[in-house]
């Protein structure tokens, strides 16, 4: 196995792992949007801090409202860390796969002009 096609299966695999990212962080906003409408139908007068409801009622529902909220700006951290880490993988793999490349086609015209001397 070449150099270059295991920076290439590497490249591959961060590529796959940057989409995951991806995914978590929608399915992040999807739980954190869920988890502010649930609270702000649920409970009658919410009080807010920025966008984050807090209001410690007795309603069992309110707590599914923070739970869903709070999992929601987690997986959206996690998610965006991870995207930006694997796309920065991605991206080193690539510069090292462009070197490589570069580095193989000099030594194929070197080669390719010594056999035509």
């Amino acid at each position: 196995m070449l150099f270059s096609e295991y920076l290439h299966e590497k490249a591959e695999e961060s590529r796959h792992n940057e989409i995951i990212g991806y995914f978590i962080t929608v399915i992040g906003s999807i739980f954190f949007v869920g988890g502010l409408l649930e609270t702000a139908t649920t409970v009658q007068n919410p009080q807010w801090f920025l966008i984050f409801p807090y209001n410690f009622a007795s309603n069992p529902y309110i707590y599914l409202g923070y739970t869903l909220t709070g999992t929601g700006i987690i997986l959206f951290c996690i998610g965006l860390s991870l995207s930006f880490y694997y796309a920065r993988e991605r991206s080193w793999y690539m510069e090292e796969l462009h070197k490589s490349h570069s580095l193989e086609q000099q030594r194929f015209e070197s080669e390719r002009k010594t056999r035509h001397s």
